[in-house]
């Protein structure tokens, strides 16, 4: 079996666990693999939910499922714990595991595009001055916001930028997306909740351009005129799990609730 690592930097913990976790792969007769010609059949993610979300890009790239050991914060992406480390890649390498998929989200200017797990952001470049946005869904005109700017979230990343701007917090098994504004300047400033298969474009109304970004990657520039439109990606991404997933547990423990 074929090991795809993705590693955070800068932490010398995290190198040796990523060391540890090189040894227990090879014990079991598997391999790492770093040739990006080479399709794994695993990515595993060793970090924070960033890393998670880099190794998760990876893996929807070559349509593989991806597995994080969570050596950071919340962790809300990642399944393993790193004190189970011999007993998790036993489990990978026998093949006892389940997949789970969750919803990607696609954005679209012009002839270029991207996909992403967690959100596309539309946001002003100008620090000090607000943008316009008329947003259409599914060809209907629907609102236009002065804002900082507009979020478009799968249940995924609904628990990322979206909630910190004030989106709700979406179980993974809801097929949905979630739109919210970022510091908006009008009456109506609520997120709104949309099926999957909604297709969403945001065009740009004043002459303020504005950038897109897909899992903070910049897709591009959009400026007066232009529009970005936004859809459901047509892969999902691929989740390691070694238990059902009950979400209200997951984001009490995270959060700290009582």
């Amino acid at each position: 079996m074929k090991f795809s690592l993705h590693v955070r930097t800068g932490r010398a913990a995290i190198r040796q666990f990523a060391e540890r976790l090189t040894d227990e792969i090879e014990s079991v007769g598997g391999s790492v693999v770093d040739d990006p010609d080479i399709v794994p059949d695993l990515v595993i993610a060793v970090g924070g939910d960033g890393t998670m979300l880099g190794a998760a890009q990876s893996a929807l790239g070559w349509d593989v499922p991806v597995l994080g050991f969570n050596l950071g914060t919340l962790g809300f992406l990642a399944e393993a714990d790193p004190g189970d480390l011999s007993g998790v890649v036993a489990r990978l390498a026998a093949g006892d595991y389940q997949v789970e998929e969750r919803s990607t989200v696609t954005a679209r200017i012009g002839d270029r595009s991207a996909t992403g797990i967690n959100d596309v952001v539309v946001e002003k470049i100008d620090s000090t001055r607000l943008i316009s946005l008329a947003v259409v869904i599914d060809g209907t005109e629907f609102a236009t916001y002065r804002a900082d700017g507009l979020i478009i979230a799968t249940p995924t990343g609904s628990t990322a930028y979206s909630f910190s701007a004030g989106g709700p917090i979406v179980d993974p098994g809801v097929d949905a997306l979630v739109l919210s504004p970022v510091a908006s300047h009008a009456l109506f400033d609520r997120s709104l909740v949309l099926p999957s298969g909604a297709t969403v474009d945001i065009t740009v109304t004043r002459d303020r351009p504005v950038r897109v970004n897909v899992d903070k990657t910049g897709l591009g520039h959009v400026r007066e005129g232009e529009t970005v439109t936004v859809t459901r990606g047509a892969r999902p991404a691929r989740f390691v799990t070694f238990r059902p997933t009950n979400f209200p547990t997951l984001v009490r423990d995270k959060f700290g609730l009582d």
